[in-house]
């Protein structure tokens, strides 16, 4: 993942690596106390260490809204500041870092993943992060280098390399294409209301709008009973358990749309499937 191997950039992960920079300026000043500048930068900073042996790597998996991986590079130096940072450990930059430095590193990136899920949400919905140690470089190719630079330009500032997979990279190109597509759709038109014409056909009054939905199907649910369990309960469930419903035999089965009681009846069995005869329709309505 090094400025001279690293493909083609693009530039919608952009605003998804702000985030991650938003974050980590946010928690690293909690510590602190200080304001912490924070930059995504498209090439490497002029200070920044080429990559060594001794480099330590964390993957960040993404799923639900998002999905793909990403792994950062961190120099041992970087890796020692921000355990010590995080550790309230007093600056001894000549010693190496220990495993007691990494795992604090690796907490202090899960702090600021569950910053990045919460802020992201917004614009990808809900997603998960998943912040583990890597032993050494992705086997995948990188499709997007970038680099997130905490404190100001010189010696002193600590850099992270962030590699982009292809898949997340996609993802998040799409999520951009289909919101262009979005903005540049021209407005829909008005649904057709009583009195228009649609086709040269006139609708007939108080139908209109409602003729266009004629045609969605709808899921319905039938409802035996219910019944609360405790969590324990759920768990010692195994095949051939009987769970006991609130309902009689006899008594009327539940026709649900949405979740909404529309009807009720008594099941009956027609060429060896499922019905319902209904007995008692409920006025479809808001509420």
């Amino acid at each position: 993942m090094t400025e001279a191997t690293a493909p083609a950039r693009q530039p919608e992960p952009i605003e998804f690596l702000q985030i991650w920079c938003d974050s980590m300026s946010q928690v690293v000043g909690q510590i602190t106390g200080t304001a912490v500048p924070c930059l995504v930068r498209m090439e490497a900073p002029p200070d920044l260490a080429p990559p060594e042996d001794g480099d330590f790597w964390a993957a960040v998996t993404c799923s639900a809204g998002l999905r793909g991986e990403m792994i950062l590079r961190l120099a041992g130096a970087t890796v020692l500041r921000l355990a010590q940072i995080f550790m309230s450990e007093p600056a001894t930059p000549e010693a190496p870092p220990t495993a007691e430095h990494r795992e604090a590193v690796i907490e202090l990136l899960r702090q600021i993943s569950g910053l990045v899920a919460s802020a992201a949400k917004a614009r990808w919905g809900e997603i998960q992060l998943l912040v583990e140690l890597a032993a050494a470089a992705p086997s995948w190719s990188s499709a997007g280098t970038f680099w997130l630079q905490i404190g100001e330009e010189g010696p002193a500032s600590m850099a992270l390399e962030f590699g982009l997979s292809a898949a997340l990279a996609a993802e998040l190109r799409a999520e951009k294409a289909e919101a262009g597509k979005a903005e540049a759709a021209p407005p829909a038109a008005a649904a057709p209301t009583a009195g228009a014409v649609v086709g040269s056909v006139e609708a007939a009054p108080g139908t209109g709008s409602l003729d266009l939905l004629m045609d969605v199907q709808l899921a319905m649910t039938l409802r035996f009973g219910t019944r609360q369990l405790l969590l324990r309960e759920v768990l010692d469930l195994s095949p051939g358990a009987v769970v006991e419903l609130d309902r009689k035999v006899q008594e009327p089965v539940d026709l649900l749309l949405d979740g909404k009681l529309v009807a009720r009846g008594e099941v009956v069995v027609i060429d060896g499937d499922f019905g319902l005869r209904l007995t008692d329709v409920s006025p479809l309505g808001p509420g």
